[in-house]
């Protein structure tokens, strides 16, 4: 069942109103041998202050503040995959739009971040589909592994 938010998850989110920054690599890409052809094709953001260069447009960044903001303006929660845990580090790690998924585990936005750097994961998503609506869509990758 999913963690409600709670009190818990105020308090962090209070101290997760400070802007978090880009993170150890600056927000760049992280590259790899299982770098995919997305990512290749994907406009680089490295600044909140980047735009996309046109409508639908595919971006990656590894901004630890473009990735909160995004997910923050559509009203996305941390969360991990509950039962993928690997003894205490967190399991697959996800953004919870509040679809009801019972296997999400509401988590801090340090904790998402310290395994997103761990993992050395680039965050590949969309601003706004080709049409102009708001688009949810973003996906998580290893460059050094195919299974991320």
């Amino acid at each position: 069942m999913a963690e409600d938010k709670g009190n818990k998850n105020r308090d962090a989110a209070d101290k997760d109103e400070e802007d978090l920054g880009a993170g150890p690599d600056d927000g760049k890409i992280r590259r790899g041998p299982e770098s995919s052809k997305s990512l290749k094709y994907s406009q680089e953001v490295t600044s909140p202050e980047d735009e996309p260069e046109r409508e639908g447009r595919s971006l990656a960044t590894t901004h630890h503040e473009v990735i909160r903001q995004w997910a923050e303006e559509r009203d996305g929660v941390p969360a991990t995959v509950e039962g993928t845990e690997h003894s205490d580090h967190l399991g697959v790690l996800r953004i919870d739009f509040g679809g009801g998924n019972d296997k999400l585990r509401h988590i801090s936005w340090e904790e998402w971040f310290e395994t997103f750097d761990s993992r050395r994961l680039n965050f590949i998503y969309q601003e706004q589909r080709s049409d102009g609506q708001q688009s949810n869509f973003f996906r998580l990758e290893n460059p050094n592994r195919e299974d991320a």
